[in-house]
């Protein structure tokens, strides 16, 4: 089974969309198998990271940011704004696509892990994340 998942981001930053996946793995009545999940952009990506405590978010938010930051003067890809030529390159630092396996008809995440789509540039976005389960 393949669904498209639609996320609308507020800001730069982790979006955790964990209860909507365990939604569309139920719906896909796969007992044993593989989640597989693939973000459909470019200056965006996907992690499973702790989810209890926001303070960790924060601190892999503000970590990335210190790590790529934005106006270095080495950018040449800059026509659509400061906060683009980063987004492409934590894009590709993280992940595009993950895989999770599916046991008992769930996904087979440990206690304090969710999954997340990581928002690279500042501005809201509509966002396409294609789920196939099987």
């Amino acid at each position: 089974m393949v669904e498209t998942l639609q996320i609308r981001t507020t800001k730069q930053g982790l979006c955790e969309f964990t209860p909507q996946l365990h939604n569309i793995v139920r719906r896909a009545n796969v007992i044993e198998g593989l989640c597989t999940v693939f973000v459909r952009h470019t200056s965006a990506s996907l992690t499973i990271q702790e989810n209890a405590d926001p303070s960790a978010r924060r601190d892999l938010e503000t970590w990335l940011n210190r790590l790529v930051p934005e106006n270095d003067r080495l950018y040449t890809h800059t026509a659509e704004g400061p906060d683009d030529m980063p987004s492409h390159i934590k894009a590709i630092l993280t992940s595009t696509s993950l895989s999770i396996p599916i046991v008992n008809g769930s996904l087979s995440l440990g206690t304090w892990q969710g999954v997340y789509l990581w928002e690279h540039r500042r501005d809201p976005h509509n966002r396409e994340i294609i789920v196939h389960c099987a």
